[in-house]
């Protein structure tokens, strides 16, 4: 399956990511409801004021009747104190449903993530699915705090306006939503290209944020050949790209701001000249069009306050998109439903059947292949570097499925293991392991229950009953020496011992050891040997090895190369065929 997000197509129209959005929001229904009373109180408020001081000059400033003005300048400073109290409290109660819906849809994001296989961490770069993580959910959150009530108090306003000159004089009122009929039409017709230029900026972002993270990520490599240059021009390129995309979303973001500017300049100049000319007709009074040119600010002051607000929709739209992208995707690798699923039955502990594997860019790595591997034995896979042999055992682990044939595990099919199960029975031990922020105890005991809530004394018990408390002599502080992220406070050798630790004290029913001792000395190699001698005779264990002298005691060699893998005899003849492959390639 494809997982490159950036290859995603669909694009969501508003209404369907707001429709989208909105079980996210499941939980602040009464808060929404809340909210928007305010914001409805606000601008029902803002329009009745214009009025209000329209009646004022008609009926106390031009006859000079001054007796009842103090009354009505109260009234109106009531309004805007009650209109600013309402706009106080939509404010926060947006702020609060906003950075709940942010908590929320980073959760999820982050728990798609883990259910993904891992296909799609080999499509996608880590720098830009933290991009989508953070910037683009911190996009929604902007639009959702600050935008989002104000946009739709803006359209109440802009709404509630144009009734009252319409209702005041509709033949004025007519010229002079004319310019707004102008923009909105403009608006309709630019709106998909401003969100596309922001779609382009946002990916900008996660292309740069991928860069930053791959060389901070391999710094010690990129001193250790003196490639800084190299890098230094990966970035500036990534760097520029971004500026570039941001220039030209900028542009697109601001394109509306003159275009509304001129469009309420223009209204204002129709509304004073017709409104002059109808005075002197003796069919409208000074009040009035004193209540009708607020009126027409009212109108056309949040359209331009929409032209910033609809690029910053634009823009929450656009990272909806990204993240939408990561939402929506299922894992290709389901559990498979079988009534028998947990039962162990006579024959190989594992079985290919004719299986095949593609990964998704078209590379074939394996075709047709059978194979059987039984309980207790030792098994070896040789070949060629680039040959398939970490992919064979990354199928025999479920890490992939493959694209044609069936696996079976203990007589089922691999797909009927839940996770859980997987992890105990199959263990896999990789050439460079990974390792978490903490000790080397935690380490050792990661995700095992059997463990959980034991105290160093006791966890050093267990290692001694496993033969294993000698090996964490060669770590300063024994269990409790500190490993920071990704273990490079310690050595690789020292990384693959707790990688080892970890594989054996499960107490799997497969073990995969793939180049397991390659950075560990001859003496703590003979010593883990020993240890592997002591698992459970049922026990079968696979090993990938490039130096066939850690081989020599396996019980079958199996070649792999050129999508097949074929029984080798002896150690002998596997030499001979790797020596073969290497002279034809």
């Amino acid at each position: 399956m494809n997982y490159t997000l950036n290859n995603t197509k669909e694009k969501s129209s508003a209404l369907k990511a707001l429709r989208k959005l909105w079980p996210y929001l499941k939980n602040d229904h009464r808060q929404l409801v809340v909210a928007f009373a305010a914001i409805i109180v606000n601008s029902g408020l803002l329009l009745l004021a214009p009025l209000l001081i329209g009646r004022a000059i008609n009926t106390y400033i031009v006859p000079r009747h001054f007796q009842g003005l103090a009354l009505y300048s109260a009234i109106v400073l009531g309004v805007y104190v009650i209109a600013g109290i309402a706009n106080y409290v939509q404010t926060i109660t947006m702020g609060g449903v906003a950075q709940r819906m942010l908590f929320t849809l980073r959760n999820t994001i982050f728990q798609k993530l883990q259910q993904l296989p891992i296909a799609f961490f080999n499509q996608n770069k880590a720098g830009d699915l933290i991009s989508r993580i953070n910037s683009d959910t911190d996009n929604l959150n902007t639009f959702f705090s600050q935008s989002l009530m104000q946009f739709m108090g803006n359209v109440f306003v802009m709404v509630g306006a144009t009734i009252f000159i319409l209702s005041i004089n509709l033949r004025l009122g007519l010229a002079a939503i004319v310019p707004l009929v102008v923009v909105l039409i403009i608006t309709q017709v630019l709106s998909p290209w401003v969100k596309q230029r922001n779609a382009k900026s946002l990916q900008a972002v996660g292309g740069m944020s991928a860069e930053i993270q791959e060389s901070l990520g391999n710094f010690k490599a990129i001193v250790a050949f003196n490639r800084r240059d190299y890098f230094r021009e990966k970035f500036k390129e990534a760097n520029y790209s971004n500026f570039i995309t941001s220039v030209r979303a900028g542009i697109a973001n601001n394109v509306f701001i003159g275009v509304y500017g001129f469009a309420a300049s223009i209204a204002q100049l129709i509304v004073l000249l017709y409104g002059v000319h109808l005075i002197l007709a003796g069919s409208f009074t000074i009040g009035f069009l004193i209540s009708y040119l607020t009126y027409t600010t009212r109108l056309y002051d949040p359209l331009r306050q929409m032209a910033s607000l609809w690029s910053t929709f634009q823009t929450a739209m656009a990272s909806w998109d990204r993240i939408s992208a990561i939402i929506v995707l299922e894992n290709d690798m389901p559990l498979m439903v079988q009534a028998d699923a947990s039962t162990t039955t006579a024959g190989p502990r594992i079985a290919f059947q004719s299986v095949g594997f593609t990964y998704a860019e078209g590379k074939q790595v394996l075709h047709d292949v059978s194979i059987a591997l039984h309980p207790g034995q030792t098994y070896a896979l040789v070949g060629p570097t680039g040959g398939g042999k970490t992919t064979t055992a990354s199928l025999m682990a479920r890490l992939y499925d493959p694209t044609t044939g069936t696996i079976l595990f203990e007589g089922n099919d691999i797909r009927t293991l839940d996770t859980a199960t997987r992890a105990k029975k199959i263990g896999f031990i990789l050439q460079e392991p990974f390792l978490f922020t903490g000790t080397v105890g935690e380490n050792i005991f990661y995700a095992n229950e059997s463990y959980e809530g034991y105290s160093n004394e006791q966890l050093t018990e267990v290692l001694k009953e496993n033969g294993l408390f000698d090996l964490t002599t060669q770590f300063e502080q024994g269990l409790d020496t500190p490993v920071t992220q990704s273990g490079e406070s310690i050595s690789l050798g020292q990384r693959q011992l707790i990688a080892f630790m970890r594989a054996v004290l499960r107490k799997p029913d497969l073990i995969i050891l793939d180049e397991a001792t390659a950075n560990i000395d001859t003496v703590t190699e003979r010593l883990l040997d020993e240890i592997i001698e002591k698992l459970p005779d049922q026990t079968t264990i696979v090993i990938i090895a490039h130096r066939l002298n850690t081989i020599q005691n396996a019980d079958e060699i199996f070649f792999v190369n050129g999508g097949s893998v074929t029984p080798a005899g002896s150690l002998g003849n596997a030499v001979d065929m790797l020596m073969h492959a290497k002279r034809t390639s």
